[in-house]
């Protein structure tokens, strides 16, 4: 089943497809030719605000896209926990955390039962991802559909695709790899590719300034980056080929190796050039790495941005040498934002942000579990949830009530705690104006086993983590672009609030597919001719 495609005008058709021009303004327009590849680029911790901050010094992909392209400067991903994984499986799904299953890292795509091929990682499959994704409604309607997904990160590669055993690859430690889960052994062009061994080859490699150091606004020496180490420019890679093999994804080299496979997987599995459409999703990690070890107001984040630009240029330069540019798409957002460090808030956020200790509120609740004989270990803290495993709990909902209302006022005593909620509460509050109450909703399934949630004041950190930090519902967390480009798109700035959840029906409605399931997101009309 197929809903129509929006329709060109013959001029713009012409134009952008070279066909014959009308005979007279009376004879029907035809269709666009439908695209032959969905380019789906997800850039890992992209702040919106890094588009307009350093959009005068983009020459390249970004200034392409942001020229031509349809972007929603008011888009978010619409849930609590902005970390990597929930991130990604709601851009290509439509659907919120508290749909794909997905809410946080630590229960990804992590799985035993999954080996790698060729590396001793950890294991890694898309089993706990649940429903289905614009892959899936491609393929549905068409079974020549075929998909190729490339990330440094395991979940920034699985998770676009959900569960579907398509072509998904991601950096093993010294090579790229993939999981049991999709197969057996490397095709011969990623293990072609693996062999050409460009991160060992590049040893010795120095990541300096792209632009003259005046074009910077940032201070290059701040003690608080990269913990205290290391924090000014240049960073060289070690001399050594093993080593420099080791460090090479914290450089922004790595997303230029990820454009490159990308590139080489098109070419080896012939993407875009039936009558079908394929999809090519590529997540870009290098921001997030060097964003987590520097942090937003970087002089390292800015390069990194600028660099990333040149990149994505090359990049779809390189596709349009290899393919009907007329008939490739693009959609690009991030999979969260990032908060600045404390120390550097400067008077910008009230009250002011503070690392934050919520430890003794999980220990008032562990001592009331074992005061009423039940094991404290059943409850734990993660990504401001407060989990509880009621299978080895081992005490009655009246004890467990009073251990979450014990860990609650808690919570509400300790400086820098905004706010700590029973999430039973929070329903009737996300239906009005209450955005953090919205996202606390939007995050969990009814089966995930959250009893309560802390959210920290805006701008204010973990204390147990020393790196620059996401993962709130604060909007800086959650604010990212939301941008599409090609044919069927309206160029423009659109400053109406969207979701990610709103971008696979968007591109389902211009692919004239339909989703295999009722999405949380629905498509952004106003941005399609």
């Amino acid at each position: 089943m197929h809903l129509p495609r929006p329709m060109l005008t013959g001029s713009l058709l012409g134009a952008l497809f070279c066909t014959t021009p009308l005979a007279s303004p009376a004879t029907p327009t035809a269709p666009a030719p439908r695209p032959a590849l969905l380019v789906f680029i997800t850039v890992d911790q992209m702040r919106e605000d890094y588009l307009d901050r350093w959009r005068s010094q983009f020459t390249g992909g970004l200034k392409r896209l942001l020229d031509g392209g349809a972007l929603f400067t008011n888009g978010h991903q619409d849930h609590a926990i902005t970390e990597t994984a929930p991130g990604h499986a709601s851009t290509m799904s439509g659907r919120f955390p508290r749909s794909t299953g997905i809410t946080r890292n630590l229960a990804g795509v992590n799985d035993p039962g999954s080996k790698l091929i060729g590396s001793t990682n950890l294991g890694a499959s898309p089993f706990r991802f649940r429903g289905t994704t614009l892959t899936d409604w491609l393929t549905a309607a068409d079974a020549k559909t075929r998909a190729l997904s490339v990330s440094y990160k395991d979940r920034g590669a699985i998770l676009p695709i959900g569960r579907s055993k398509q072509n998904v690859y991601w950096w093993g430690g010294r090579s790229y790899t993939t999981s049991s889960w999709y197969r057996d052994t490397l095709p011969d062009w990623v293990k072609a590719f693996n062999a050409r061994h460009i991160p060992a080859d590049s040893a010795g490699k120095v990541w300096n300034l792209l632009l003259p150091a005046a074009d910077y606004a940032e201070p290059d020496s701040v003690p608080i980056e990269s913990s205290g180490r290391r924090f000014t420019f240049p960073y060289p890679l070690s001399a050594s080929g093993d080593t420099a093999t080791l460090q090479y994804p914290g450089f922004p080299f790595m997303d230029d190796l990820s454009a490159q496979l990308a590139l080489a997987g098109v070419t080896a599995l012939d993407l875009g050039k039936g009558s079908e459409t394929d999809v090519l999703a590529v997540s870009f990690s290098a921001t997030d790495l060097i964003g987590h070890r520097f942090g937003p107001d970087s002089r390292e984040i800015h390069d990194q941005v600028v660099r990333l630009d040149r990149i994505i240029g090359g990049f779809i330069d390189s596709l349009y040498q290899l393919r009907d540019s007329t008939r490739i798409i693009f959609a690009l957002t991030g999979d969260h934002g990032v908060q600045p460090f404390p120390e550097l808030n400067n008077g910008r956020i009230t009250p002011a942000p503070m690392r934050v200790d919520v430890t003794p509120a999980v220990l008032a609740a562990q001592r009331v579990i074992q005061a009423t004989g039940g094991n404290a270990n059943a409850v734990d803290l993660e990504s401001g949830a407060f989990l509880v495993e009621r299978d080895s709990l081992k005490v009655k909902p009246a004890q467990l009530r009073m251990a979450v209302d014990s860990f609650l006022a808690t919570a509400r005593r300790i400086p820098g705690v905004l706010r700590a909620d029973r999430l039973a509460d929070l329903a009737k509050a996300a239906l009005g104006k209450d955005y953090i109450a919205r996202r606390w909703v939007q995050m969990f399934p009814p089966d995930e086993p959250v009893e309560a949630v802390i959210t920290l004041t805006e701008g204010s950190y973990w204390s147990s983590y020393l790196a620059a930090q996401h993962g709130t519902p604060h909007n800086q967390d959650t604010h990212v672009p939301i941008l599409f480009y090609g044919a069927p798109f309206k160029p423009g700035r659109y400053p109406q609030f969207a979701r990610t959840v709103d971008m696979a029906p968007t591109l389902a409605q211009v692919l004239g597919v339909v989703p295999g399931e009722p999405l949380d997101g629905h498509a952004l009309t106003v941005a399609i001719k």
